[in-house]
């Protein structure tokens, strides 16, 4: 199945609004995909369960381009993907390395970097019957990149793979890389998230940034500001949404196609784009009253934050033991 650069064209045209793309910006895409030389690629997997491959995957249309995989592999040279890629074994394995001796790639990695055991806990590929560690893959790819993408909260931050005790020790790719990264955090991400960052980079837009790493376009303001519900008394705070203390603009862009989304059906935010998650205290524990009055269980709050290099504790961001501390535990301060 062939999707031309036109298709593309067309799909981001469709979706402007929801990737970010003005009629200036549109123009300039257009060229970009004129380029027979456009950018390469490399998506690896590490410790994930691949839901951020396939939240891309469940982008669908009954006009091409019929899905965002078929979109991406014929028009950005998605060179290197072990769920979509008909190649194998050392063949497959061959084009990240043709890829890493050309230089210049968009590396796009999913899941997190398991670090115990010298990183034998996760293989990337064969390569010359040599095992070669995901973690070290990782590493070497980023050294001749263009730029890095971190696809999902387990690669930016480690998610639920790093959750206590961790014992595979996961990091994040910006911890393993100490390289800036664009994280596009969520559990999974938007599927509308991702194209927003490569279309941002095939134009050569600039992409600001928060400090944990994410889209400002995408993660600007908590899901609790732009939430259907907010100040109703349909509102989930009592449930345990974490939407107060999450950034992602899901209910504006909604999911499904535009369908649906986690509150609207009735399942609370678990802050799944936040270095926290999944934290440690139970989903549906109630922690704190957006709409005033007396906070409850808002202990995560003084739970230690994993640094913003994932992995770790003794972070400083707004549920950081070090953040209440500054802010002599006033637990709205950080809502």
């Amino acid at each position: 199945m062939h999707i031309s650069r036109r298709d593309f064209l067309k799909y981001c045209g469709l979706t402007a609004a929801a990737v970010g793309l003005s009629s200036t910006e549109l123009l300039r895409l257009e060229e970009a995909l004129a380029n027979p030389t456009g950018p390469t690629v490399l998506w690896l997997q590490g410790t994930s369960c691949t839901g951020c491959s396939m939240s891309l995957l469940n982008y669908v249309s009954p006009t091409a381009p019929t899905s965002v995989a078929d979109l991406l592999i014929n028009n950005i040279n998605l060179a290197y993907h072990p769920n979509l890629m008909s190649l194998a074994g050392q063949s497959a394995a061959e084009q990240a390395r043709q890829a890493y001796n050309n230089g210049g790639y968009i590396l796009a990695v999913e899941g997190g970097i398991p670090t115990a055991f010298g990183g034998n806990t996760c293989w990337a590929w064969t390569y010359n019957d040599v095992e070669v560690t995901f973690q070290q893959a990782v590493k070497d790819l980023a050294t001749r990149a263009a730029g890095v993408i971190s696809i999902g909260t387990c690669a930016s931050y480690g998610g639920i793979p790093a959750a206590k005790p961790n014992p595979t020790r996961i990091r994040s790719v910006k911890n393993i890389t100490r390289k800036n990264t664009i994280n596009i955090a969520g559990c999974p991400p938007h599927p509308d998230w991702i194209v927003y960052v490569v279309a941002q980079l095939l134009i050569g837009n600039p992409i600001p940034l928060d400090r944990y790493g994410r889209p400002m376009a995408i993660y600007g303001q908590t899901v609790h500001s732009a939430c259907p519900r907010r100040d109703t008394d349909s509102c989930l705070w009592n449930k345990g949404c974490r939407g107060p203390g999450a950034y992602a603009n899901c209910p504006v862009n909604l999911w499904n196609n535009g369908v649906n989304w986690c509150v609207n059906a009735n399942a609370p935010c678990y802050a799944c784009t936040e270095s926290t998650f999944p934290g440690t205290i139970s989903l549906y524990t109630p922690m704190y009253n957006p709409h005033g009055g007396k906070d409850r269980n808002c202990d995560r709050c003084h739970e230690d934050e994993r640094d913003e290099d994932g992995g770790g504790g003794g972070g400083t961001g707004p549920h950081s033991a070090a953040f209440i501390q500054a802010n002599q535990g006033n637990c709205n301060s950080c809502h």
